[in-house]
């Protein structure tokens, strides 16, 4: 396996974050995941002290073996681009998908009353086991993207106590420190941070007009700084006593994944502009995981040619069916 090497033009972190979403090349995922996306059924999920979370289960008849739940990142959803990527290139290749969305994300405001926090892990894990009890399949995988990633990486924590029989999570750009990130979309590219406040305020005010009776939600749209807009929605929505508590409450840096035990894969970008590589040097580093740093690949983009398609997606095929993880030279590093 070679490194992830884009020709020059392709090589800019900016042209790789950015090309990842353009709506010419969702034109091209569409086409090339259109058997995924025809066989795929929505499913509502009980995910225990009744929250309720949606997403699209797309068996396949090529082979009755394994199934990969695929998780999105913040304020994307289970059509988001690079999922519907990664997703189509999965089923293509033989595996049962089951694209979930996170609470609020995607067409489910409706479905629960709380606001979607990312500390709401249990929810998340009961949705895996549920998927796990509905769907069996002879091996369950997992994967996620950005805050998704970082989903995955606490799932693979609290899969055993849950009952969960995991073989595999493969967590691409995961989000590791919530505040350097926030301080990374704050002060890098301007065009990050618009985005992201433009997507959380609408997310809110969709969330509003399901549940009027949560009146503090009318006061988001004089919040134009993300950590102001942050401490905001932790006071009044979460049970934090604070911003700090709260941010740490998902971060997955120090010790947090001493423990795990699952086969886990962290692809990652130095060149992220979202999240600093240089948190990847606070990870615990148990046996089980492995970290593969790319010197390009922007954010979740990792875009290999003109036809637009995802280096990413074709790392999750081999990771995914290996016994062994691959080491990829002079771009595996361990953070022991």
């Amino acid at each position: 396996m070679t490194p992830f090497e884009p020709p020059v033009f392709l090589r800019n972190a900016h042209a790789q974050t950015i090309i990842n979403s353009i709506k010419f090349r969702q034109l091209l995922i569409t086409h090339r995941a259109r058997g995924m996306l025809n066989a795929a059924r929505p499913h509502i999920l009980d995910c225990g002290d009744g929250v309720r979370l949606m997403g699209f289960y797309s068996p396949n008849k090529k082979n009755p073996g394994d199934l990969c739940i695929l998780i999105h990142g913040w304020e994307g959803d289970a059509f988001s681009s690079y999922l519907v990527s990664a997703a189509g290139y999965l089923w293509n290749k033989g595996f049962h998908i089951f694209r979930l969305n996170l609470r609020d994300h995607g067409p489910t405001h409706h479905l629960n009353r709380e606001l979607f926090h990312a500390c709401r892990i249990r929810e998340v894990v009961g949705a895996v086991k549920r998927i796990q009890d509905r769907f069996p399949h002879r091996r369950l995988l997992l994967a996620g993207f950005s805050l998704g990633g970082n989903f995955c990486l606490r799932i693979g924590m609290n899969a055993k106590n849950a009952g969960i029989q995991m073989e595999k999570i493969v967590a691409v750009c995961p989000v590791l420190n919530p505040d350097h990130t926030i301080s990374a979309l704050e002060n890098g590219l301007s065009l990050y941070h618009w985005h992201f406040m433009k997507k959380w305020r609408r997310s809110l005010k969709i969330k509003h007009r399901f549940f009027p009776e949560l009146v503090d939600l009318e006061e988001i749209s004089r919040f134009n700084n993300m950590r102001a807009l942050t401490d905001y929605f932790v006071a009044r929505y979460t049970e934090f006593p604070s911003t700090k508590a709260y941010l740490y409450g998902y971060a997955v840096v120090g010790e947090k994944l001493r423990d795990l035990k699952i086969p886990s894969t962290i692809i990652t970008s130095q060149d992220d502009p979202v999240i600093p590589s240089e948190d990847l040097a606070d990870l615990a580093g148990p046996d089980c995981l492995t970290i593969e740093k790319q010197p390009y690949g922007g954010h979740c983009g990792f875009i290999r040619d003109i036809r637009l398609t995802s280096w990413a997606d074709k790392r999750l095929v081999e990771l995914l069916t290996s016994n062994t993880q691959y080491l990829i030279p002079n771009t595996h590093f361990s953070p022991h």
